[in-house]
């Protein structure tokens, strides 16, 4: 896991990203994206609606990913995020596992949905809390759910969008610079002519954290929390 301070930058971006939408959900063992949403809902005097599976507060599924899947089939997701052990210059995840096919050499058990999820709701946010070279990829060894134009990726070090078929720099962390993202990096990359440095977390939305959002992540994502504050 990143550095606390990275993880607020990271949250205070997606936050943003969600500015002005309606309902967003949160799968499984995505605490930055949690908290990013419940931070947006709170700033956004309750909108966007904010549905994280394994909450008890914040949680209006009786059915867990049964309704998910129905509400995204309806149209009312407008938003939901996923990780994967690769994620290539594409925007494309994978979930599945390392090696190619008929020779896999390591199987993941974080498959389920995603795809569905992937292909239904509007706006899927790519995120990793460890930017390195083996997980940021050129090519996923396997596609669990395709890159899409305008697709955001926000890792630890920097935010990347998908602009004419391959992930663009828009912006780099405190502490990076284009150059470091580089190197760190497996793909190669065009920088925005308009990059710079990712803004921090704003006050309002750190007092939120401190405040009514730090409460719930404590009841889903305690460690995590401990952590931010």
């Amino acid at each position: 896991m990143a550095e606390p301070e990275r993880l607020l930058v990271m949250i205070g971006v997606i936050a943003r990203l969600l500015r002005g939408l309606r309902h967003v959900a949160v799968g499984a063992s995505s605490p930055v994206p949690a908290a990013a949403a419940l931070v947006a809902r709170e700033l956004g005097r309750g909108r966007p609606t904010v549905s994280i599976l394994g909450s008890e507060t914040s949680n209006p599924f009786t059915d867990g990913g049964r309704e998910l899947f129905d509400c995204a089939a309806q149209g009312r997701l407008d938003a939901f995020f996923l990780s994967g052990a690769q994620i290539d210059a594409t925007g494309a995840v994978n979930l599945l596992g390392l090696g190619e096919p008929g020779r896999m050499r390591r199987r993941f058990m974080g498959n389920f949905g995603a795809p569905y999820l992937a292909s239904l709701v509007p706006n899927v946010i790519l995120f990793r809390t460890d930017h390195g070279v083996r997980t940021l990829v050129e090519k996923v060894d396997f596609v669990t759910a395709p890159g899409v134009e305008g697709r955001w990726l926000v890792t630890d070090r920097a935010v990347f969008r998908r602009q004419a078929g391959r992930l663009r720099l828009v912006s780099w962390h405190a502490g990076e610079m284009a150059e470091t993202v580089r190197a760190a990096t497996g793909f190669a990359f065009e920088t925005a002519h308009d990059a710079g440095e990712t803004p921090g977390l704003e006050a309002a939305a750190a007092a939120q954290l401190r405040g009514p959002v730090g409460a719930v992540l404590r009841e889903v994502y305690p460690a995590f929390a401990a952590q931010l504050t």
